[in-house]
């Protein structure tokens, strides 16, 4: 038996064995999981095949292609795992320069866009090889790193888009022409400008109405991850791409100093710049993901279960696959963002739907770390056939918000204003590199109405809701009708650009308790502190060895006339990683510590006691709201010393007197998304 047959049949034993395993537990015994719904299945994949995925395309034949970020191109026969349950893979073409697209043309061949061009791929003599490589199109580049390139998308009428991500030199910069645009190409490799405002555009899709959505990540100009409908001539909010809005076919004659960075929510600054396209729907930055790649809409026809025309969007960092359930009010895309499957085994970038109605799942982590351990990877979801107790839509209503929930409601639980909370909030937009949480508030209940069938509820609000803002909408007390089930994904957030139409219930206010005011009761919205908790999660009292902000202590202490006994230096890379994995230092010493985060994304610097650097990451992730501004820190004495976030290519400077006790202490970034893999050791002696 070969090699590849050999880990072929291993990965098949394993994964039988899983499958089998999922089914030794009742469900009965236990609250029901996103497993028990969606189940992940993995390709097996060669151990000498680096299948780092840069774009998936299904072919008639019910082969997978995918093209990888080594340059080379797979044809994967029996994506499926059906009879043999092997996949086999054979290479079609190699060479090219980090492709991050591949499309199956109707015409019969591929079309790979790589850094600096959209390459024709073809197999002339039908032995699945490529024997012809042409240029469809190209397009300068200045060599810049962070120059990707994406797609391209087949649209309706036979044309294409592509998406040139900009380059990164402390902020996005524009350094070759067109990087930051979507552009149009036709079936001749003619070039039309169709959109610009775009920064590190990996997602774009189109709905079945013809409409063009692409997904954004956290950056310059973007406080936080989002989706945007692309219509020609949009502007979708960094200027550098502007840089090119004079050229010959450019739809919009918009200028980079046209666009102020005041810091204004971005709906406010679109009232004065008619180009600027708000988002559709923002995915509050680690409260949902941290970075939205490839997203498609449902087309199965319920082979993918209960949520027919929705859209699937992938998350790289935190790997896993989100909902979108979009209305148009006022002729424009808005809606609500949820939850849905987490788990994969590495960072997703690729989507694609396979023959069957599972979707497929390409995955790459090189240098953009993700919570999945695995550095690449293929995977499908397939619906059990279960549905699960879930908030379908949130739609927009003049006086709130309409629930609808994929099974009926125990009426009792619906209708309790109580197993409901909501929050308002958003984001500065501003050249700034993403945003804290601007502006949060709670939203007080009036009532809520359920209908008949007990399919929806109607949220009635207790003021005027805010255009513009996002909108949290929690439904945590909720149950189903048969089972008392709690709802597997208790929250939304819906993106409320326009308050649609209609009319108001007519609804008696509520009472206050005694005592108590609405805005007490939303602990996410808080503006106070989170009760201080140890690893374990427990509730404790806050340290009293130390004055109130002495674990972060930014100048010199006046006590110390000698200066610092030692001064460390430690810096970032890319990849989600510190320059270096140990420090060391002496027991009970003064120390300065000069943090340089040198990276293109957000950091901070926490020490930790000694295996603590996991539970202070996983207590900052679970900070919601409140994380921005407490930088990620949790209130926890298992945090010992800490810098602030810090911006791409900042430096901060603290100074802390060493544990008295030796030991192997943590260094941690405690952002979400990054506590996992960015961590070190702080040997004290």
């Amino acid at each position: 038996m070969t090699d590849l047959n050999k880990s072929l049949t291993r990965a098949t034993l394993l994964f039988t064995l899983s499958l089998f395993g999922s089914f030794t537990l009742s469900t009965a015994q236990r609250p029901a999981v996103e497993e028990d719904y969606y189940r992940i299945i993995t390709l097996p994949i060669p151990e000498n095949i680096k299948l780092e995925v840069g774009g998936l395309a299904p072919l008639p034949d019910g082969r997978l292609a995918v093209c990888t970020r080594r340059g080379d191109v797979w044809l994967v026969s029996n994506p499926y795992m059906e009879g043999s349950r092997v996949p086999t893979y054979k290479k079609f073409a190699s060479g090219l320069h980090e492709p991050l697209g591949l499309m199956w043309h109707p015409k019969g061949y591929f079309l790979c866009t790589q850094r600096g061009e959209v390459t024709k791929l073809v197999d002339t003599d039908g032995d699945d090889v490529a024997d012809e490589y042409s240029s469809f199109y190209k397009w300068p580049l200045s060599g810049n790193y962070h120059e990707y390139s994406y797609g391209p998308l087949l649209l309706p009428d036979g044309d294409m888009v592509i998406t040139l991500n900009l380059g990164w030199i402390g902020y996005g910069a524009s350094l070759a022409k067109w990087r930051g645009w979507m552009l149009k190409l036709n079936d001749k490799g003619e070039m039309t400008p169709w959109a610009t405002g775009l920064r590190s555009p990996a997602g774009f899709g189109i709905l079945r109405d013809g409409s063009i959505l692409y997904t954004e990540n956290q950056g310059d100009w973007v406080g936080s991850g989002r989706m945007t409908h692309l219509s020609k001539g949009a502007f979708a909010g960094n200027p550098a791409g502007l840089r090119w809005s004079d050229e010959p076919g450019s739809p919009l004659a918009l200028k980079p100093s046209d666009v102020p960075s005041t810091g204004k929510p971005m709906f406010e600054v679109a009232k004065t710049i008619k180009e600027l396209k708000v988002p559709a729907v923002w995915f509050p930055h680690t409260l949902m993901g941290i970075s939205t790649s490839d997203f498609k809409q449902d087309t199965t026809k319920g082979a993918f279960g209960p949520f027919a025309d929705q859209l699937f969007v992938g998350d790289q960092g935190h790997s896993k696959i989100m909902r979108v359930a979009l209305e148009k009010v006022n002729g424009e895309w808005q809606g609500a963002c949820f939850p849905f499957r987490e788990g994969f085994q590495s960072g997703i970038i690729r989507t694609v739907w396979g023959q069957d109605g599972s979707m497929i799942v390409g995955m790459t982590s090189r240098g953009w770390a993700a919570t999945g351990k695995d550095p690449y990877g293929i995977q499908r979801l397939v619906w059990t056939g279960k549905t699960p107790f879930e908030m379908k839509t949130i739609t927009s209503k003049p006086d709130g918000f309409e629930v609808a929930f994929t099974l009926p409601v125990d009426r009792k639980t619906a209708e309790n204003p109580n197993s409901y909370s909501l929050n308002s909030f958003s984001y500065k937009y501003h050249k700034t590199y993403g945003s804290p949480i601007e502006d949060a508030r709670t939203l007080p209940i009036r009532g809520v109405v359920v209908a008949p069938d007990g399919m929806s509820a109607r949220i009635v609000m207790d003021t005027v809701l805010r255009e513009g803002y996002i909108h949290e909408v929690k439904a945590e007390g909720v149950r189903s009708a048969s089972g008392s089930l709690a709802l597997l994904h208790p929250v939304g957030y819906y993106t409320l650009n326009a308050i649609a139409p209609g009319e108001k219930l007519a609804i008696a206010a509520r009472a206050a308790a005694p005592g108590h005011n609405h805005a007490d009761m939303m602990a996410t919205a808080s503006t106070k502190d989170t009760p201080p908790t140890n690893s374990k999660g427990k509730t404790g009292k806050p340290a009293t060895t130390a004055p109130k902000m002495a674990k972060r202590i930014i100048a010199m202490p006046a006590d110390w006339t000698n200066g610092p006994d030692q001064t460390l230096t430690i810096g970032t890379k890319p990849g989600l990683k510190f320059d270096t994995d140990k420090l060391e230092v002496k027991a009970g010493s003064r120390i300065k510590l000069v943090f340089n985060n040198n990276d293109d994304m957000l950091h901070n610097f926490v020490v930790t006691k000694p295996g603590e650097a996991n539970s202070v990451g996983e207590a900052a992730l679970k900070l919601n709201l409140n994380g921005p501004k407490m930088n990620y820190v949790p209130n926890t004495p298992d945090v010992l010393y800490h810098t602030n976030i810090l911006q791409p290519e900042s430096a901060e400077t603290i100074y802390f007197v060493a544990p008295t006790t030796p030991g192997n202490y943590q260094f941690v970034c405690s952002f979400p998304g990054h506590y996992s893999l960015m961590q070190g050791t702080l040997v004290v002696k």
